[in-house]
């Protein structure tokens, strides 16, 4: 693929949660934020937390309610997910696909 077609590619899939392979073999998910003449900028996911992953934050977090409250109180949520971005030239590029967002 010529650099014109990556960069279209990157384009098509703005604001889309993609996997992308690099020539080195490298592999990144994320979403993609911006393309420009030379890179594209992924936000990345910095770990997926399932329930026992919340219980160091919330160490009395409980599925169900607890003593009439659902944990976390009213009030507090959960800690947000984080991302992180990250910057890949576009030449090396290797292959872009769309993943399934969960």
């Amino acid at each position: 693929m010529n650099h014109q077609e990556v960069h279209a590619i990157c384009k098509k899939h703005m604001y889309r949660y993609v996997s992308v392979t690099m020539t080195s073999g490298a592999v990144y998910d994320g979403i993609v934020e911006d393309v420009d003449d030379d890179n594209v900028y992924l936000a990345v996911p910095i770990g997926g937390m399932d329930h026992d992953q919340m219980r160091a934050f919330l160490p009395y977090a409980h599925p169900y309610p607890y003593y009439g409250y659902p944990y976390p109180y009213p009030g507090y949520g959960y800690p947000r997910r984080r991302f992180v971005r990250q910057i890949l030239p576009l030449a090396g590029l290797l292959a872009l696909s769309l993943l399934p967002y969960y």
